[in-house]
């Protein structure tokens, strides 16, 4: 990451220090140890003959040792235990070969099989550092902090060569819950071995968990001072002040960074953030309008430097607004960054203007498929605009880059059902089911099975769609488009009319003014030579003429001459006719009129 544009994340670690550095460091701690002792493998890998060893034994000795080392570097430690046992059965003493046994056992993940040979290696030869360095890492293993940290600070006693250490002491003693130590230990080797950044920051998150805010400041003042032409440790040093409520501070750090480079984009969003707290709506603008008119900036990060204030401003409607014209601005003198097109189409769904937003979604996806929530967005406002054409293409160009997404197959499969492509339907609407079988989510599995009900049935695969449709009645026997589309199929096809009656009674108690569904009850009654009661039905669906279709009203016709009322059907046909949408056979039935 550049280092210029930390600041973007420091912010959110602010409120992480202190547990999480215990951790950082001591997950490194086995690592470091390790690296040590590796170096020093050559010096402890040859076995020390005993009292009396004549030049065969130890041939023998560093032969088994010679293979046991090998097996360690081929990563094959349970083999190299084997070998270092048989030095051990003859050679107890041998320290190298303790040592190695435990190290053996430390890569199976055998620590407390590895304990007591690491600590007889140790008490063997307390002299070698990497000895103390194995136990002490087993000891922090197993949270038995105390003698681990006893180990270190014997090394730590012989000597300033041994100075490094500290650093692992230190995260033992904040693993231990013993802050003062760790920063005491901190500071020594300080003294030793010179500033260290890292030491710094580990102090800052301990003074900062211990409300030592002063002290924090003092560290990060270290920084600077350590770097005086770095206007980073400056600014970094400002987030810190921000954080503590000390904005006026801060803004004294913000500006010694701006001396040094007048052209900090980090420096000004900073200071945004602090006009923003203060009220100081205007100084926000001014602050972020230096940003975006940065040349030397990628649009990329200025729309998510943007997109930052945006969340800064609230419920200020004037503030929401200058963020709006900034981002649209941004959009127009950037058309080729996908980032900036993201953003400016998510401001404009915050206000409302989804066919605005939808084409610079789309706009987006053509600059960068690979974003994955942009392609949902964009097919959900497809939908939601009824722009079946563009659900349809947007879905397909989906698909080719996310084929295992669940969603946009359903996308899909909808705008080829409306389409009345039922064979492409069918088969998008399978596909989602199956990549979709896993959810929770009742309302989308409602969603695929009453559009495959209505696909198969485009089909004239009866069967599934039935299949399909009493899915969804299973979960929800209350769902309008699946009583209405499942009773009127089974009027048209004259299949099973007692269900299809049931399921279109309960659609109008549940709707009794909706002309559609008093329709579809009607024309299930008409199936059913019910004529007298679908005419009482068709009646209340067509008394309101602004809501009754040509549909409807051909209906309607055809229940009164079945009711022998050839001439006021005629008059019904007629006026169907002028509304549009009747049936193949309307014309027919105008001209002779009969059915």
């Amino acid at each position: 990451m550049n280092k210029s544009y930390r600041f973007l994340l420091n912010r959110q670690l602010i409120g992480l220090i202190g547990g999480l550095s215990m951790v950082l460091w001591l997950t490194a701690l086995p690592a470091l140890a390790q690296r040590r002792r590796a170096k020093a493998e050559p010096d402890t890998a040859i076995a020390k003959p005993g009292s009396g060893s004549t030049t065969t034994v130890r041939m023998e000795e560093e032969t088994l040792f010679a293979e046991g080392m090998r097996f360690m570097m081929t990563d094959e430690p349970a083999k190299a235990i084997a070998q270092f046992t048989k030095i051990l059965q003859k050679y107890p003493n041998n320290a190298a070969a303790q040592y190695s046994t435990a190290n053996a056992l430390l890569k199976t993940g055998k620590t407390n099989e590895a304990i007591p040979h690491a600590a007889k290696a140790y008490s063997l030869d307390k002299q070698n550092k990497f000895y103390s360095l194995l136990l002490a890492e087993l000891y922090v293993k197993q949270k038995r902090y105390s003698e681990a940290e006893e180990l270190y600070e014997g090394l730590l006693k012989k000597g300033t060569e041994n100075a490094e250490y500290g650093v692992e002491l230190a995260a033992i003693y904040l693993f231990d819950e013993k802050p003062d130590k760790a920063l005491e230990t901190y500071n020594k080797v300080e003294r030793e071995l010179g500033l260290n950044e890292e030491i710094i920051r580990q102090k800052q998150r301990i003074y900062l968990k211990q409300n030592k805010i002063d002290k924090a400041i003092e560290e990060a003042e270290k920084l600077v001072a350590s770097e005086p032409g770095d206007p980073d440790y400056l600014l970094e040093g400002a987030e810190l002040l921000i954080a503590n409520d000390r904005t006026d501070q801060a803004i004294n750090w913000i500006d010694r960074a701006l001396k040094l480079n007048a052209d900090l984009p980090q420096a000004h969003v900073l200071l945004a953030d602090i006009y923003r707290k203060k009220g100081d709506m205007a100084r926000v603008s001014k602050e972020l309008n230096q940003v975006l008119a940065n040349p030397n900036l990628e649009a990329g990060l200025k729309a998510r430097i943007l997109s930052s204030y945006v969340g800064m401003t609230g419920e200020n409607a004037t503030a929401q607004q200058d963020a709006f014209s900034m981002a649209q601005n941004l959009a127009k003198t950037s058309p080729n960054d996908p980032k900036t097109q993201i953003m400016f189409a998510d401001l404009l769904m915050q206000q409302g203007k989804k066919l605005e937003a939808r084409d610079t979604y789309a706009k987006a996806a053509r600059l960068d498929g690979s974003i994955y929530e942009v392609w949902g967005a964009l097919l959900q406002l497809d939908g939601e605009l009824n722009q079946v054409d563009s659900l349809l293409e947007h879905s397909q160009k989906a698909l080719e880059v996310f084929p295992t997404q669940g969603l946009f197959w359903y996308s899909n499969g909808s705008a080829n059902l409306f389409k009345r492509k039922y064979q492409e339907a069918v088969d998008a609407l399978e596909e989602s089911k199956k990549l979709l079988s896993a959810t929770t989510d009742t309302a989308i599995k409602k969603g695929i099975d009453s559009q495959l009900g209505d696909a198969y049935n485009g089909i004239g695969d009866y069967a599934k769609s039935d299949e399909a449709y009493e899915s969804v009645i299973k979960i929800d026997p209350l769902n309008d488009h699946v009583l209405n589309n499942y009773s009127y199929f089974l009027s048209l096809r004259k299949a099973n009319l007692p269900r299809a009656l049931q399921l279109a009674q309960k659609l109008v108690e549940r709707n009794p003014t909706n002309a559609t569904y008093l329709d579809t009850y009607a024309w299930v009654l008409y199936t059913a030579k019910d004529y007298a009661k679908a005419k009482q039905y068709l009646e209340k669906a067509v008394a309101d003429p602004a809501g009754a279709s040509g549909t409807i009203i051909e209906h309607y016709g055809d229940v009164l001459y079945q009711l022998g009322q050839p001439d006021k059907a005629a008059a019904q046909w007629k006026l169907a006719k002028t509304k549009g949408g009747g049936s193949p056979d309307l014309d027919k039935k105008i001209a002779t009129g009969k059915l």
